[in-house]
Formats: structure tokens, C-alpha cells, sequence
């Protein structure tokens, strides 16, 4: 097996309490947090695992044919229990539509491998949920350079 690895990150700026910018290296932003108008932290996680498949699956179909419909949502359950919050029961729900016509049985034909592999192997987001992967809270010395 072979194994390669590359560095990610995202810098969260507060803007006011409860509002947050986030930035990527690349320098796109997106604004959430508590409030209207915004999406919070556990609607960015859905859209996130949402939007990773999406990217797959839309690659994989389109090659055959451009879709008519392209809707995606992620729900789930929001748990609360002895006052820790969790998601369980997440499912993403793929509602496509391809033209008539060769290349659109082709696309058709296409989504059920299309979101296999998504989930098997290309969706890093969906993947590293289900893995369960460790995150660490850690606060920067006061002395350590920014």
C-alpha cells in the first residue's frame, strides 16, 4: 500500500460573537455561525459530506451525459444525550435526472458505481467521519509566534 500525505488547513477569524469567517489557503471564504442567514457548524459538516460526493458523482456521470437535475441533501439526527451532542443516522440522498437518449443511459447507468466509490474511496469527508478519526483542541501558547 502506498501512502502519501499532504498538509490541510482552514483559519477561522471571529467577527463578531457568533459570526465567523472561515479562510482556506487558497483564500476563498465562507461566513457562518449562530444567527440568521447563517449556516452553522453542524449544516457546513452535512454540506460538507454532501458536496464531497457530489463532486465525485458529478464527475463520474457527466462524462456521459450533463444532468437535467442535480439535487443532493444530507440529513440527520441530532442527538442529544447526557449533554453531549452528537449526529447519528446521516444520509445523503442523490435525486438525478439525465436526458433521454444513449448518453443518458449511460449517466444512469453510471450512479450506483458512482456513489460506491464515492463512498469506498474518493469522498475524504464521509470517510474520515466514518472512521471515526481522533480531533484534537489544543490553544496556542501565549508566547508562541502566530
Amino acid at each position: 500500500m502506498t501512502r502519501q500525505t499532504s498538509h490541510r488547513s482552514v483559519q477561522i477569524t471571529r467577527e463578531t460573537e457568533g459570526v465567523y469567517i472561515a479562510r482556506n489557503a487558497k483564500g476563498a471564504e465562507l461566513r457562518f455561525g449562530r444567527g440568521e442567514g447563517l449556516l452553522t457548524p453542524v449544516d457546513l459538516l452535512l454540506a460538507a459530506i454532501a458536496g464531497c460526493s457530489s463532486i465525485d458523482v458529478d464527475a463520474m456521470t457527466s462524462r456521459r451525459a450533463a444532468p437535467e437535475r442535480f439535487d443532493v441533501e444530507a440529513s440527520a439526527t441530532y442527538v442529544t444525550e447526557d449533554g453531549a451532542n452528537i449526529l447519528e443516522d446521516i444520509t445523503v440522498l442523490f435525486d438525478l435526472a439525465f436526458p433521454e437518449g444513449e448518453d443518458g443511459d449511460k449517466a444512469r447507468a453510471r450512479i450506483g458505481a458512482a456513489l460506491q466509490a464515492s463512498h469506498d474511496r474518493h469522498c475524504t469527508v464521509s470517510r474520515t467521519v466514518e472512521a471515526g478519526v481522533p480531533v484534537a483542541l489544543e490553544e496556542r501558547p501565549a508566547d508562541a509566534p502566530a
